[in-house]
């Protein structure tokens, strides 16, 4: 089931994702004009950089404080990957992965985000989690025969 899920994620990154973003492109050109189209996309990939050197910079400060303090970086971990992703997108020529990368960046979309990605890493940590542990019927140790004796130390 894991690798059929994988398989999908990437047919949709690798094939969906491209074939709506050059649908939109034709679209938006046919409206606005190729020009102004390509003058769009670079203001946004502008407007993304700048995004990107805020909100990161913010991240930062916010987790190097935490770790000053010696709290727990969860939350501010979690912002910067939510940047570090939608700033790759920013860069992403398209404006479907510009509005996506926005949402990931901008401090007020970004809890939502942030909640999504914190399902998604906890359902995969409780299904790839330790395998020894609590009811999970397993102990760690030596598998096989075991060979019992005892230790004797030399004065």
């Amino acid at each position: 089931m894991r690798g059929r899920g994988l398989r999908l994620a990437l047919v949709v990154a690798f094939v969906v994702v491209p074939l709506v973003e050059i649908y939109v492109l034709v679209q938006v050109g046919q409206v606005i004009g190729a020009w102004w189209t390509i003058l769009l996309l670079v203001v946004m990939s502008v407007i993304g950089t700048l995004l990107i050197r805020r909100e990161g910079g913010r991240a930062w400060r916010a987790l190097t404080e935490a770790l000053r303090t010696g709290r727990m970086p969860a939350r501010e971990l979690a912002d910067g990957a939510l940047i570090l992703i939608g700033g790759t997108l920013m860069l992403t020529p398209g404006f479907v992965t510009d509005a996506v990368g926005v949402l990931l960046i901008l401090p007020f979309t970004r809890p939502a985000a942030r909640r999504l990605l914190t399902g998604v890493v906890s359902r995969r940590l409780l299904v790839t989690g330790p395998a020894y542990g609590p009811g999970n019927g397993r102990r760690p140790g030596p598998t096989g025969d075991v060979v019992r004796g005892e230790v004797v130390d030399d004065p």
